[in-house]
């Protein structure tokens, strides 16, 4: 029987914690939490712990075929970027820490 759960990949995470470190870094993010569920995996970015998160990087494998099973979406729940690729799909995350560096 197949996992029952969506689960980030273990290369999927390293692309998502070097952009929290460099977030952490820049003094942007403090803390996250990731969500195991049955059709997504969610990684929740956090600027204080007891917050509602920033941002929800999600992994739904059943959009793959659509708009590609990657999203970040906001703290308003409006989705920023949707695509194929996660590392283009963050990139719309790393143009704000161009912004905080300045």
């Amino acid at each position: 029987m197949p996992s029952l759960q969506v689960a980030f990949h273990r290369t999927e995470l390293a692309v998502i914690l070097s952009l929290y470190g460099r977030m952490v870094a820049a003094g942007e993010w403090r803390d996250y939490g990731i969500s195991c569920l049955r059709e997504v995996a969610v990684f929740s970015v956090f600027r204080r712990t007891a917050e509602t998160p920033l941002y929800r990087i999600e992994k739904r494998p059943k959009l793959r075929g659509r708009q590609g099973m990657y999203a970040v979406i906001g703290l308003d729940g409006q989705i920023l970027r949707r695509g194929h690729d996660l590392k283009t799909v963050l990139r719309v995350l790393e143009r704000k820490l161009i912004r905080a560096v300045e």
